[in-house]
């Protein structure tokens, strides 16, 4: 049996430092729309729980818990999502002060 012939690929990517900056913030953007649809399916399931002609307590606070642990996991996300922003804006600003000593 022979070895398989592997194509000789080269993947390079060439980026421009404004092409990263914009597909950085693109993917922060894409995250938020994520977790939009994310708090829509929970605000359905909790009016599906609160439309039943009658939900027991139990079941409105085993939704609420539920709830509870999806918007947590979305503020921690949420935290992250700002710090990745900010560093962004830090990578933006570094580039606008290396253009301004530049054209001195």
């Amino acid at each position: 049996m022979s070895m398989p012939s592997i194509p000789d690929i080269k993947p390079d990517i060439i980026l421009k430092r404004q092409d990263v900056i914009h597909l950085l913030l693109t993917s922060i953007a894409m995250e938020e729309i994520s977790f939009s649809h994310i708090l829509n399916a929970e605000a359905e399931k909790i009016q599906f729980i609160l439309g039943q002609s009658c939900p027991t307590t139990e079941e409105v606070l085993r939704i609420n818990d539920s709830v509870e642990r999806i918007l947590r996991g979305i503020v921690a996300n949420q935290i992250l999502l700002q710090f990745k922003f900010s560093d962004i804006l830090k990578l933006e600003q570094s580039r606008t002060d290396c253009d301004e000593d530049c054209e001195e």
